[in-house]
């Protein structure tokens, strides 16, 4: 399965970053390529698609799915996460009927839960209409104590809920792309 998985921070050092870095790793079968929300303009509906965001765009389109890693700021979704959200949302609309699954790592107890929320919110409002997987949501607390030097996850039972969560996203990727193109014959 192809996925383009977004990391929604604007800041230099990610821990949202460093989780899809480690899920790539950890998941060679998903074929993941990630991208940094950080450096991409910000949402200016009166300017032309910016190239950044045609290319996203373009990797959206051929994937089989979505990740996106949802920092928190002030409980809710960074401002950066949601500009690529707009500009994936104005003239363009690679997240429509695509399956997307939120991550999110924090340095905080709740691991972004928060944010995940609102992002889930925005991803259902009409103009995107992306298929958004629950039930096996994925918050990393504490993620400043999560990772080793090489950045891969610490804690083995931590692991194994990503690996199960993975894997029941990876199921309803797999429906959701099925119900699609059925749909589309």
């Amino acid at each position: 399965m192809k996925v383009v998985a977004i990391g929604g921070s604007s800041a230099p050092h990610s821990y949202n970053l460093m989780l899809l870095n480690y899920m790539k790793k950890h998941f060679p079968d998903l074929e993941m390529s990630v991208t940094s929300a950080r450096g991409l303009p910000l949402f200016n509906e009166d300017q032309k698609l910016p190239a950044s965001l045609q290319k996203l765009t373009d990797e959206i389109n051929a994937a089989d799915a979505v990740i996106i890693a949802c920092p928190e700021y002030n409980h809710s979704v960074t401002s950066t996460l949601k500009s690529v959200i707009e500009w994936l949302s104005a003239s363009v609309h690679p997240l429509h009927h695509k399956p997307v699954m939120l991550v999110g790592a924090s340095t905080h107890v709740q691991g972004g839960a928060r944010s995940q929320i609102h992002v889930r919110d925005i991803l259902l409002s009409p103009g995107i209409q992306a298929v958004v997987f629950s039930g096996e949501e994925f918050f990393l607390g504490n993620c400043r104590q999560a990772f080793d030097d090489d950045g891969n996850l610490k804690d083995s039972g931590t692991v194994k809920f990503l690996e199960q969560c993975v894997d029941e996203f990876s199921h309803f990727a797999t429906v959701v792309n099925r119900a699609a193109k059925e749909a589309a014959e």
